[in-house]
């Protein structure tokens, strides 16, 4: 079993009327006086689920989870129109003065870590301190390893996801998959596209199997994730240019056999961001549930309100 705390039922939940016709489903649990925290999902087009409560002390924090825009429980599910990354940034604000909560701390791995950041440099007053884990920037560099480098690891996903495609360029096997979601098979193209990244996500890791999930999640999972990496996930310059500007303290867990973010991103990372901490997890892979992963990151949660000065 992970070492993550118990499991924790939700004792607020809703959805918060945005711009562009969202509204984006979230849960608030834990201490209603505890430190508050913010949970940041990855994909993008992924979502919350219960088991991401658990990585904190119920006792002590506040704990705030939500679907982004076209995720999960949010509405609509699969919307792209209307949903940038500086949509989301401006998102988690409104939820910052929707719960009352003046600063708090940032929990994101892979995509959530990338949000994170751009969070922090936007609003940089509003975070008292980051926890990220499996470190995405959104580079070029990052979504030719995603789309061409892996091929290395997983050669038969790889062929059967480019079969017919000029792959020349990662941006040529990007433009395909959203351009079939939009105006093709869109159930063919979101179950292989599905199938690829699902065995990136199995390479290192010792876990079973999830329950499948059905064509019209996967459909709107992949328009979201595709609509974001289309766009360099609509960075208007390069997070490792930026980050240097932030001071607050930063605790970076990564999985040293994480093939889907790969270790090299979170050093460069460390190296630029003032006052962050390097753990690099020696068995662990890109998954946060791997036992390994699961206790680093709890530790890194309980050594940053150490650094914070925060217990109750």
């Amino acid at each position: 079993m992970a070492p993550l705390f118990p499991s924790l039922d939700a004792r607020r939940v809703g959805h918060l009327e945005v711009d562009g016709g969202h509204a984006v489903y979230y849960e608030e649990c834990g201490s209603e006086a505890g430190l508050p925290v913010l949970f940041l999902h990855g994909g993008p087009g992924s979502c919350i689920n219960a088991g991401q409560r658990r990585y904190f002390d119920p006792a002590v924090f506040r704990i705030i989870l939500f679907d982004q825009r076209g995720c999960g429980r949010s509405r609509p599910r699969g919307g792209v129109n209307a949903n940038t990354t500086q949509d989301l940034i401006e998102d988690i604000e409104r939820l910052r003065v929707h719960f009352g909560i003046e600063r708090w701390v940032l929990f994101g791995g892979s995509w959530g870590s990338t949000l994170a950041l751009c969070y922090a440099l936007a609003h940089p007053s509003r975070v008292l301190g980051m926890v990220l884990r499996g470190i995405f920037l959104a580079s070029a560099e990052e979504l030719r390893w995603y789309c061409e480098g892996l091929r290395a690891f997983v050669p038969e996903a790889w062929t059967r996801m480019t079969a017919g495609i000029d792959v020349t360029e990662a941006r040529n096997i990007l433009a395909h998959y959203a351009n079939a979601l939009a105006h093709g098979d869109s159930v063919r193209a979101a179950r292989e596209w599905s199938a690829y990244e699902s065995s990136i996500m199995a390479i290192g890791e010792a876990m079973g199997g999830g329950v499948a999930a059905q064509d019209d999640a996967l459909i709107d999972r992949a328009r979201v994730q595709l609509h974001y990496l289309v766009q360099g996930c609509f960075l208007t310059r390069p997070l490792l240019d930026a980050v240097g500007q932030l001071t607050q303290p930063c605790i970076i867990v990564q999985g040293r056999r994480d093939l889907v973010c790969p270790p090299v991103t979170a050093h460069a990372l460390h190296h630029r961001l003032r006052g962050s901490e390097l753990v690099m997890v020696e068995d662990g892979g890109h998954s946060a549930m791997h036992p390994a992963m699961a206790d680093a990151l709890v530790r890194a949660v309980h050594r940053l309100v150490d650094r914070l000065g925060a217990h109750p």
